[in-house]
């Protein structure tokens, strides 16, 4: 798991003035973001800024190890857990009771609740280990390299570690192919991504030419036709190319090459959601005197869902629209002089996946305005005026 970075959210721990303190509650003030911090030790309060928890010297954020992670090597325990049947999960649990009978003598793993008979005498305290996995290995029939791997899988994972891999997968379903040839034959697919669909017997003739062009005769052991078609079938799996259209094909290799997730913002300003929607309503052109579609472009903060950003446009909305709403979002208009304190929003900062040339812009505007959006209905003939003057709204 990588520790470069540290998420600042409820939870997430600091090192102050030699202890250890934890973030239980996240402010949204006027004068900017706060939070309230405990201490692990007496339990005591202290209330700072957002600004001072990242900058000051005093601050030292503490790496969270303990939960999953997108990146980890291996999947959670729940969710290999999930995925097993119900036969699946009752051999688990039968091999997890061998394994803690070999390190405690118990199958429950405690003497508690320990069952008639136990401990037997060939997992008795006395006995060591090398003792314990060849009588395990005997009674269950197995080697005792087989239950000296068991304990140290569940040693380490627990019962999910007991999981049984899926090997076939990763060894290609038994096919003894060079994997030198196989690389090279998956390079020939994803060259004809934007192409039309390649026959599988014209990506195998490229990849023996090419095969043979860059490591020699005789260097590379070229598969039979039987097995490069059984290979290229695998390779399917990894990047369609023969069975769906060459246009679906395409979409699948423009996906994303990361996994799909909900965004979970720890602050304001970090994400920042844009759409655009035709509305039901029409407007009146006042040079032509007709009706027309009008289209909202809103900008949307995802952690304190305030709207930062807003603009109505005729017709259909262009790119100058979508400019036009960012400029809001970095550069808010003020609150006029007679706003009231509960309609002006504090400033929600710059997002974090967005470049912005600073030297073009101003001093940014400490306080904005909500946002005013006037709707003319042509059937009833009347007209809305929404003002969003605080989050709630």
């Amino acid at each position: 798991m990588s520790t470069a970075a540290v998420r600042i959210g409820v939870g997430a721990r600091f090192v102050h003035e030699g202890g250890v303190v934890e973030i239980v509650e996240m402010l949204r003030m006027a004068a900017g973001n706060e939070v309230v911090l405990r201490s692990t030790s007496n339990q005591d309060l202290l209330r700072v800024s957002l600004r001072e928890l990242l900058t000051s010297a005093r601050m030292r954020p503490i790496p969270d190890t303990s939960g999953p992670a997108g990146d980890d090597p291996v999947e959670p325990a729940d969710v290999l857990l999930t995925q097993l049947s119900e036969a699946e999960r009752d051999r688990v649990r039968n091999r997890a009771a061998h394994v803690r009978e070999v390190l405690t003598g118990y199958r429950s793993g405690a003497r508690e609740l320990s069952r008639a008979g136990e401990p037997r005498p060939e997992y008795a305290p006395g006995v060591a280990m090398y003792g314990r996995y060849a009588a395990k290995a005997a009674e269950l029939g197995v080697t005792a390299r087989t239950v000296q791997r068991w304990v140290r899988d569940f040693q380490d994972s627990g019962e999910a570690g007991l999981v049984p891999h899926r090997r076939t997968a990763q060894r290609g379903h038994g096919l003894k192919v060079d994997r030198r040839w196989t690389d090279i034959a998956l390079e020939v697919m994803v060259e004809h991504t934007g192409e039309s669909t390649p026959s599988r017997t014209m990506v195998i003739d490229r990849t023996n030419a090419r095969v043979l062009a860059q490591f020699g005769d005789g260097v590379v052991k070229v598969p039979s036709r039987a097995t490069a078609f059984r290979v290229l079938e695998q390779l399917e799996r990894r990047h369609p190319t023969f069975r769906l259209s060459a246009r679906r094909n395409r979409d699948i290799a423009e996906r994303p090459a990361g996994v799909y997730g909900k965004l979970r913002p720890t602050r304001p300003g970090e994400y920042v959601l844009m759409d655009s929607t035709r509305l039901d309503v029409f407007a009146l052109d006042p040079v032509t005197l007709r009706w027309i579609n009008c289209e909202l472009t809103v900008a949307m903060d995802w952690y304190t869902r305030c709207v930062t950003g807003i603009r109505l446009t005729p017709v259909s909305t262009k790119a100058v629209d979508v400019a036009s709403v960012l400029f809001q979002v970095f550069r808010p208009r003020p609150a006029g002089a007679d706003w009231p304190e509960h309609a002006v929003w504090p400033a929600h900062g710059i997002p974090r996946t967005v470049l912005l040339d600073v030297d073009a812009v101003q001093r940014p505007a400490v306080r904005r305005p909500g946002c005013r959006v006037r709707l003319w209905c042509r059937r009833r003939s009347w007209s809305i005026t929404a003002r969003c003057s605080s989050p709630s709204t």
